[in-house]
């Protein structure tokens, strides 16, 4: 007695399987971009590369930062400043790679790099300068990232996913760049008095 297969039921699974099939095999040069990408692509491209170059630039800040930080707490500070540049190298590879995924290019060109990017570089003239302006860059792409989040939605959930991802590492630079500068405000406090 042989067992006859089950059909693919109806309902939950909105296109039938034999046409996904079909349509994967036209437009292949496209890679991972299918029909079902729904995003503006060319939109999704210009914010990936804006968010790539600010990812650069909190790099070579932080970098700056870590080889010029001074003072009682610049161990402890330069420590800090030179994992955040390694974390924001990660996410403008991570970014750069999405790019290339998206059938696009990602834009490492320093020429115009400034102008891409949300954040500034502001180099500091002090340690605690420092550690103001790596705050304010990190809540800079914590307001831009969310934005380009919300306008992805649902239309490019992968793109989402990465840029949440790299959300949440922002909010934790931001905490710490919050804890750094309390803690070297209080000594500089004391040292006044």
């Amino acid at each position: 007695m042989s067992i006859a297969p089950n059909p693919r039921p109806k309902g939950p699974f909105l296109t039938d399987i034999e046409e996904i099939r079909k349509r994967a095999r036209t437009h292949m040069e496209q890679g991972a971009v299918t029909d079902a990408y729904k995003a503006d692509r060319q939109t999704v491209l210009k914010l990936l590369n804006e968010a790539l170059a600010t990812e650069i630039v909190c790099v070579l800040r932080y970098k700056r930062h870590y080889y010029m930080a001074s003072g009682i707490h610049s161990q402890a500070v330069m420590q800090e400043f030179q994992e955040h540049a390694a974390e924001e190298q990660d996410h403008a590879d991570r970014i750069a790679a999405r790019i290339v995924q998206l059938d696009g290019e990602p834009n490492l060109n320093p020429e115009g790099l400034l102008s891409r990017s949300h954040s500034e570089y502001i180099e500091g003239a002090s340690t605690l300068d420092m550690i103001r302006e790596d705050l304010v860059a990190e809540r800079v792409a914590i307001e831009s990232y969310s934005e380009i989040i919300r306008f992805l939605a649902d239309n490019d959930p992968t793109t989402r996913r990465l840029m949440e991802d790299i959300l949440a590492k922002e909010e934790e630079h931001a905490e710490d760049m919050k804890t750094l500068l309390e803690r070297v405000s209080q000594d500089e406090f004391r040292r006044e008095a």
